[in-house]
């Protein structure tokens, strides 16, 4: 009777889950505004200098968004272990971005810290598992709260998946994959400090499972290939062929551009050894350029959040094909669909300023204006048909404008 009793949960959350991959919920930007939930503590530890961390993220969720059973995204920024932020620009435009599709997200903060020695292995590898140990305490603390707290945040602890950008990238694939007692380094001694717990670690959590879906590695590398096996993580890379900073390859890492560390593997051998073994992959390579272009290039960002979300909402969705390539993501508000015929703008392409027409019913409704980062520029209140935005002092690249009441619709442009 209780196999029985879970085999009909699971069908019913499959259902569920089945029934909100419509409307191009989980594909495309259905929500235009989200939720940010600061600093929740979800464990602690003790850092490199011995005193107790507190362990805090950020939860970002779509704003108005009614669905009790959501996919979860953990994300693990970048910095080399020294030094990032979880409110950091590698990874909260995507954090946002990811909410607006109907995601709940999270950035992570988790502990830092290389001392410098001769010897950059050892030191090294702990950061990694000490950052290892933390993300697997955040995947446990969301599963707990929907064990003893009622699900507060509305996930679905079936479907959490990672993400993590550079030094994240490293966590989020040695979550995945040094997943055996025998593959921890024989030269860590996971008895010190802040290392102890064996692969759990002990951030904090007990008792909850730290297993994930799938995993998002943008310029990150693992240390051993080997450790990936038929039936693991589906995984999707990102990486620059000019990396400088993670080896594309399998390569020597250097840390500051002068100090060597170990060798490890890039995200090219991870995807090699992927295809090998059978896991569902995707990769996308950024030809010729650097580390974590998707930071400071438009063009970047846009294709890491479509590569992004194809993979994803495959995973999530089971009637998704898997397409690695690019695809363009619809902007549509709270799940309805808006009228595109009902706006017109001119000059677009534009370099200085442009008119936007609205329709006479639209006097008097908000108005909105973002950027391709999914950030809010302007907000106003269309007072006239006709409306001049001045756009000169703006970056070049995508931006939208969305109407919002009883008479919703949007229109994108490009400032040259």
């Amino acid at each position: 009777m209780k196999k029985l009793l879970l085999s009909g949960i699971a069908l019913l959350q499959g259902l569920l889950i089945f029934a909100q991959c419509e409307d191009g919920r989980y594909r495309d930007l259905i929500f235009s505004d989200v939720e940010v939930t600061s600093g929740v503590n979800y464990g602690q530890n003790y850092n490199l200098n011995g005193s107790m961390q507190t362990l805090a993220l950020d939860v970002y969720e779509p704003e108005g968004d009614n669905e009790e059973s959501r996919p979860l995204i953990i994300f693990a920024h970048g910095g080399s272990f020294v030094g990032g932020s979880r409110t950091g620009t590698d990874v909260v435009p995507l954090c946002q971005d990811f909410a607006k599709m109907g995601y709940v997200v999270a950035s992570i903060t988790y502990r830092l810290g290389i001392p410098l020695t001769l010897n950059l292995q050892q030191p090294a590898t702990e950061a990694v598992v000490r950052g290892y140990h933390d993300m697997k305490a955040a995947i446990r603390f969301f599963r707990k709260d929907v064990a003893e707290n009622g699900n507060t945040y509305d996930i679905d602890p079936d479907q959490i998946y990672l993400a993590g950008v550079s030094a994240g990238g490293f966590i989020t694939l040695h979550v995945a994959y040094m997943d055996e007692e025998d593959e921890i380094p024989d030269y860590l001694d996971l008895t010190e400090q802040g290392l102890t717990g064996g692969l759990e670690g002990d951030s904090g959590n007990p008792g909850y499972s730290s297993e994930v879906s799938g995993i998002i590695n943008i310029a990150g590398a693992i240390k051993d290939t080997a450790w990936i096996h038929t039936g693991d993580e589906p995984v999707c890379n990102f990486h620059g062929t000019s990396d400088t900073t993670v080896p594309f390859d399998q390569d020597m890492l250097v840390l500051f551009g002068a100090f060597d560390v170990l060798v490890v593997n890039g995200s090219n051998p991870i995807d090699i050894r992927a295809e090998e073994v059978g896991l569902t992959h995707c990769f996308e390579i950024y030809e010729l350029q650097g580390h974590v272009p998707h930071v400071n290039n438009v063009q970047y960002y846009d294709t890491t959040r479509s590569v992004m979300s194809n993979f994803l909402s495959h995973l999530v969705c089971e009637n998704i094909e898997l397409d690695c390539a690019y695809r363009e993501l619809n902007i549509i508000t709270n799940a309805s669909s808006l009228s595109r015929s009902s706006l017109s703008l001119f000059p677009n392409p534009s370099a200085s300023s442009l008119q936007v027409e609205f329709l006479p019913e639209q006097i008097g409704l908000p108005y909105e204006v973002y950027n391709a980062f999914g950030q809010k520029l302007l907000a106003d209140r269309i007072e006239d048909v006709v409306t001049t935005l001045s756009v000169a002092s703006w970056p070049a690249g995508m931006y939208t404008v969305i109407v919002k009441g009883h008479y919703p619709a949007t229109i994108s442009f490009l400032k040259e």
